[in-house]
């Protein structure tokens, strides 16, 4: 006679059961390359949309900001200045807006089969990765357009992208626990990412801002994004920033994965 294993759901604060995950790892790892192929599937040019995206963003604001460009990148060519900050900050967008949705867009996984939920909101925030690393690609073909060093500081790059994705991954703790219940979420959540974009320095310098540096500093990516350069570029790097950015999107996760935890079990009744 076969096992039976009954599931039901925990009273209160539903602690992580790490061991679980751990066996469940492959089925992590079916969903990732699941989305990645939904991802790509009957596109005309495929992974090069990585690219398009941020390269074209870069050309808008190279356009608007020509004036003003030399004032903002300094010696640095302007589009390599911005795309320096935009390949990160399209992966940190769209692992957000995909994680925030993902619990409804999965609705028939939790109805019908059980695994550990917390691999749905992460897997969005994976996949995107693809991406990133893809458009990372078009900044060696701007260094060498631009004639710019190829720097050793690139190869920790990687790690800039694996301290966002901890961001991205809290945020999308929250996201898809409240838009569960608050739908609105779906619909305020772009609005939300163009206002953003302004309020963090992605295509302009944190040293630009004057007496507004707080009020952008106080944002986490602001630190990630001015890492993410200045490794790029070779410049000087705040790690009073860097230690902020780090300290405040480790407690989003944390807060992010216990509020997700504590409301899981009604993710089914509601969806």
């Amino acid at each position: 006679m076969d096992k039976i294993t009954r599931i039901i759901p925990t009273k209160g604060f539903s602690k992580i059961d790490f061991k679980e995950l751990w066996e469940y790892r492959e089925l992590w790892w079916v969903l990732i390359e699941r989305d990645i192929k939904v991802r790509y599937k009957q596109t005309l040019i495929g992974g090069l949309w990585a690219v398009i995206q941020p390269l074209l963003t870069m050309v808008v604001f190279t356009i608007f900001f020509s004036r003003l460009s030399g004032a903002l990148s300094g010696k640095t060519p302007y589009p390599f200045f911005a795309y320096s900050g935009l390949i990160l900050w399209t992966y940190f967008t769209n692992a957000i807006s995909g994680a925030s949705t993902s619990m409804i867009d999965n609705v028939y996984l939790i109805s019908k089969i059980y695994l550990p939920r917390v691999f749905i909101p992460l897997t969005s925030t994976v996949t995107p990765g693809l991406d990133y690393f893809i458009a990372g690609v078009a900044v060696f073909g701007l260094a060498i357009y631009y004639q710019l060093p190829i720097r050793l500081t690139w190869i920790l790059l990687p790690l800039v992208w694996g301290l966002t994705w901890i961001l991205a991954s809290g945020i999308g703790f929250w996201l898809s626990s409240l838009n569960v219940k608050y739908r609105d979420i779906r619909y305020a959540l772009p609005f939300f990412i163009q206002l953003m974009i302004f309020l963090t320095p992605v295509i302009y310098p944190l040293s630009t801002v004057g007496k507004y540096r707080l009020l952008i500093q106080i944002n986490p990516m602001s630190g990630l994004i001015e890492l993410h350069r200045n490794l790029i570029l070779g410049s000087a790097i705040d790690w009073g920033l860097v230690v902020y950015s780090v300290g405040v999107s480790c407690l989003i996760f944390g807060t992010g994965l216990i509020y997700f935890k504590s409301v899981e079990r009604y993710f089914s009744d509601k969806l």
